[in-house]
């Protein structure tokens, strides 16, 4: 269990350097959704990883920093659904 437990802390925490990187070299947008899905997945295994070592403070950093992707994952489809219900009445 604690094998997967680190791969998983990898993995997030390579997702969350190569969204860093990504947005800070400007290949990506903040509003997009392949930005914010490397968030959400980089936090959840990260918030795995650390409250499996019971690092609490950064379980807590990566649950919101969760919702704040979940958020924005919600608010990119509510505009994709406004935008397509726009251009059918168009």
């Amino acid at each position: 269990m604690e094998f997967w437990i680190d791969v998983l802390g990898w993995i997030g925490a390579l997702l969350i350097l190569l969204a860093y990187a990504l947005i800070s070299l400007k290949k990506v947008e903040g509003s997009s959704l392949s930005y914010q899905m490397m968030n959400i997945f980089a936090s959840i295994f990260l918030t795995m990883n650390t409250a499996y070592y019971g690092a609490i403070p950064s379980t807590l950093v990566n649950m919101i920093w969760a919702v704040i992707a979940a958020v924005a994952i919600f608010a990119i489809f509510r505009n994709w659904k406004r935008n397509a219900a726009e251009t059918r009445t168009e």
